[in-house]
Formats: C-alpha cells, sequence, structure tokens
C-alpha cells in the first residue's frame, strides 16, 4: 500500500465527479492509500477503493462554517496522512492549523472565489465587493503557506503563485458518458438535457420559456439536478413551459448516460456573471462526451471551445427567443446536429478528458511527496 493520502469537503457530496470519482479514485488506482473526509449521505458509493470518513452534515450554511471545519479536522488527524488534500476554501484556517502541525497541505480551487461571491445573493448588493475582497485577501494568505494549489482553470491560475500552483482542468473521464448502445441519432426524440445545479444565474427560467416557444407539443427539456433554494422549483414550475419539462431530480451517473443517450442536445445556459464568463463548466464537456451538440451561452472561452470544435451553437443566454431558435435548428438539421456531436466526441477524446489531467495530478503529488518520477 502507498503513501496515505486525504481528502477533505464540507461542501461537497461524498460522490463528487471531481473529488470521489476523478481524483479520488485515480489515485486508489496509482497505489495510493485514499480516505475521503466528507458529509454523511445516504447515496451509494461503489467504489471500495477509497475509504470514506463521514462527519456530520450541517443544515445551514452558518453551523457548516462554525462547525463543519472542525468535525473535518478532528477526523483528518485521526488518520495521520502523508499529504491533505482540501476542495473548499472555508477549510482554508484548517488548512493552516494542519500546516502549524507540520503537515503537507494541497487547496484545490473548483471556483473562482471573489468572482462568485459577487453573485451571491444572500449576501447584501453592498457587501459584495467587500466580502469578495476580504476572501481574495484570504486564499492569497493561505496560499502562501500551503505546499501546492491545484486550480481548474487557467484564468483562476493566474491568482495563484507559479511555483505552486498547477492547472487539473475538470474534463470528462474517456468513455464514461459514450452509450453502450449509441441511439441513431434522427430517431431520437425532441428532447433536450440540462444536468447540474438548478440556479437562476445558470438559466432555469430561460430554457423552460424557450421550450415554450417551441410548437411542437413532443419536444421536452429533462432538468437532472438539485434547486437552489429549493423554492426556485416552486417558482419556475408557475411558468408556462413547465408543461414540456421533465424533472428528475437529483440523477446518478447511470441515469446522466440514460438522459443524454435520449437528447438532440445538452443545454449551458449560465448568465453572463463574472464568474461564469471565466468558467470551463464540466457539464459541457459531458455533454461533448456524450457526443450531443451543445447550446451554449456566448463567452469568449466557451465560443473559443465550442466553435474550434464545430460541437454546438452560441446564443445570448437572456434571450429565450434566441434560445429557443437553436432548438428548432437542431431539430431541423439532424444530419448537422449529428456531426456536431461527433465533433465534440472527437475533441473530448483527442484534448478534453481526464486521463491526460490525471497525469498532471500524479505528477504534481509525486513532486510534492518526493517520490520522483
Amino acid at each position: 500500500m502507498g503513501k496515505r493520502i486525504c481528502h477533505i469537503t464540507t461542501v461537497h457530496s461524498a460522490n463528487d465527479t471531481r473529488i470521489f470519482i476523478k481524483e479520488c479514485q485515480s489515485l486508489s488506482q496509482s497505489g495510493y492509500e485514499v480516505f475521503l473526509i466528507a458529509p454523511e449521505t445516504s447515496m451509494p458509493l461503489s467504489d471500495v477503493s477509497v475509504n470514506i470518513n463521514f462527519i456530520p452534515k450541517e443544515h445551514s450554511r452558518f453551523l457548516r462554517l462554525a462547525r463543519g471545519q472542525w468535525h473535518a479536522l478532528k477526523e483528518a488527524l485521526k488518520l495521520k496522512a502523508s499529504l491533505y488534500h482540501f476542495h473548499d476554501p472555508e477549510l482554508i484556517l484548517m488548512g493552516l492549523i494542519l500546516k502549524l502541525m507540520g503537515k503537507k497541505v494541497v487547496y484545490d480551487v473548483h471556483e473562482d472565489l471573489p468572482r462568485q461571491i459577487l453573485t451571491k445573493g444572500w449576501l447584501p448588493l453592498w457587501s459584495r465587493k467587500i466580502v469578495a475582497s476580504i476572501a481574495e485577501f484570504i486564499e492569497w494568505v493561505g496560499t502562501k503557506f500551503f505546499d501546492g494549489v491545484i486550480v481548474v482553470t487557467p484564468l483562476i491560475q493566474k491568482r495563484f503563485p507559479s511555483y505552486k500552483t498547477i492547472l487539473v482542468q475538470n474534463f470528462p473521464l474517456l468513455g464514461e458518458l459514450a452509450s453502450i448502445e449509441t441511439k441513431n441519432y434522427a430517431n431520437r426524440h425532441p428532447y433536450f438535457a440540462y444536468i447540474g445545479g438548478i440556479t437562476t444565474i445558470r438559466g432555469i427560467s430561460e430554457m423552460i420559456k424557450a421550450i415554450e416557444h417551441i410548437e411542437s407539443t413532443h419536444v421536452k427539456l429533462i432538468l437532472g439536478g438539485k434547486f437552489s433554494p429549493e423554492s426556485l422549483y416552486e417558482q419556475v414550475k408557475s411558468l408556462k413551459g413547465w408543461k414540456k419539462v421533465q424533472y428528475e431530480g437529483f440523477v446518478s451517473r447511470g441515469k446522466v448516460v440514460q438522459i443524454l443517450e435520449e437528447a438532440r442536445a445538452g443545454l449551458v445556459l449560465f448568465h453572463p456573471v463574472p464568474n461564469h464568463i471565466s468558467a470551463q463548466p464540466n457539464k459541457l464537456f459531458e455533454y461533448m462526451s456524450a457526443s450531443i451538440p451543445v447550446i451554449a451561452s456566448d463567452f469568449p472561452l466557451w465560443r473559443q471551445i465550442i466553435e474550434g470544435a464545430q460541437c454546438g451553437l452560441l446564443v445570448n443566454p437572456l434571450c429565450p427567443q434566441e434560445i429557443a431558435e437553436a432548438m428548432e435548428w437542431i431539430l431541423n438539421h439532424p444530419n448537422e446536429a449529428e456531426k456536431m456531436g461527433e465533433n465534440g466526441l472527437k475533441a473530448v477524446q483527442n484534448t478534453y478528458n481526464w486521463e491526460k489531467e490525471k497525469e498532471k495530478l500524479l505528477a504534481f503529488y509525486k513532486k510534492l511527496l518526493g517520490e520522483g518520477a
């Protein structure tokens, strides 16, 4: 058994795609003894090679901030790991305590935190810039002490010291979302899919209004994910287009495959807020991996990816009519749409895949742990 590694999250679920399925399983397969500290969950976890240590799931943001990291720290110290790898900015204090105790610590930055704070509806508008500046300072101080920083996008990478920062992008696993029995594209139902967190700024209202514009009674929007806040669910149910929505709730990885093998296209219609414009959403690449075209927000970075691969259509995410026109184009041009899906899959196979990113992660670990090449 190789060196013991401990991943820690108080925000993400234990079966989080990046943390559990990609990073923890890749490290375990490479010979490390991997532990994951995460909030309690009732969801089944199939991979027994990763040891899960559950901590109490706090049901409010305040309690998670106040108690979550202390539960995590207590569990982490029991493990006596060679390296601690945490995934949430609210665990920076815990990371600093681990460093003071002589531990090796890595901070995995999933989001551009200061830009993300600017969009937080639970913060008063006047306070957001102040809180964002404080958060950026705390991250800057923390990374002065941590042994390494892992980031998900090139833009976030620029915010951290280059000598200790590595870019490990959130690309899909090769083949994971390719259907075993690929259905003839032209014979698919007129379904469009959105998988992921369902929020106002990820375009849920615009998706539903767009589907309402399409005259076909058979067209459907299939949603897989959780509403945040939960009250948003009741709000969007009142929209006329909801009658064309099939809401699946939170979906397993297997169910994601089933949804995408039925879909004509995948939707990524994030609003143009600072954290989104520079993001590389995992779902964009997962739709490509599933060999379906994407209908996506027309952001410069996304345009570069989608036009470069010729794998989808770009729209104004705030304009339901424009989104509906893109949907109708997909339905009316099945041969061209199928070709877009094939192009997306090729781009994933050649460039945008986890297997390439995994090698960077493993090399970074070897360097930090003094294991050589």
